[in-house]
């Protein structure tokens, strides 16, 4: 046998970022079906993702026959230097009114969004992601007084990201440094729709993702 050395590329930094909200299904469920419109916001300062599961022993004969594990959702938590209003609010399930006043706060369902980002990697290597359906559960807002020396003053936000298949993935992606990447996606076809399936993936590289 052959023992084959790589060398995979380090991380630089997080890209943009992408959300595109999904249009709502009946009874405010998830349609699989999204609006048009993709915002894009290059405003990241950092991105963690944190997978959640829960494992269960299943015993049989006094030992651990097998161990069964139920996926919950992932947390994306995002740090931002800025972010639109506009998008919060909806995010938020605010209600706007036609004179610009929003009110806040209300126990509403929160509208489900997909969620995308992008790592770029040394030597020009890169990974887009979607995350097809997700929610936002939190977001800080501080604010504190300016001083001689510029200071950040930015804003976490933590999403929830869902299984959207009934083999229950989160999410899709593709990374330069994979044997089998497709040639001819771009940051731009990738992010110009939610991507949840294969079919999407070669629509979107061929154009009709657009």
């Amino acid at each position: 046998m052959a023992i084959k050395n790589k060398r995979p590329p380090r991380k630089e930094t997080v890209g943009a970022q992408y959300m595109c909200f999904a249009t709502p299904g009946e009874d405010d469920e998830w349609s699989g079906q999204y609006e048009v419109d993709v915002e894009r916001t290059a405003t990241v300062k950092s991105v963690s993702v944190t997978e959640n599961s829960e494992s269960t022993d299943v015993y049989a004969s006094g030992e651990v026959y097998d161990t069964d594990q139920a996926a919950a959702a992932d947390s994306i938590e995002v740090e931002v230097i800025a972010f639109p209003i506009d998008t919060l609010a909806k995010a938020r399930a605010a209600t706007v009114d036609e004179g610009g006043l929003i009110k806040d706060g209300a126990p509403k369902t929160r509208p489900f969004f997909a969620y995308g980002k992008v790592v770029l990697m040394k030597n020009g290597h890169f990974r887009y992601e979607w995350y097809p359906k997700c929610k936002l559960t939190e977001n800080s807002d501080e604010t504190a007084t300016r001083e001689e020396s510029p200071s950040e003053q930015n804003d976490t936000f933590t999403i929830s990201a869902y299984s959207f298949d009934a083999d229950g993935n989160k999410k899709v992606y593709v990374d330069s440094t994979a044997a089998n990447f497709p040639e001819g996606i771009t940051e731009d076809k990738f992010f110009a729709k939610p991507i949840l399936t294969a079919e999407d993936l070669a629509a979107a590289i061929s154009g009709g993702g657009a």
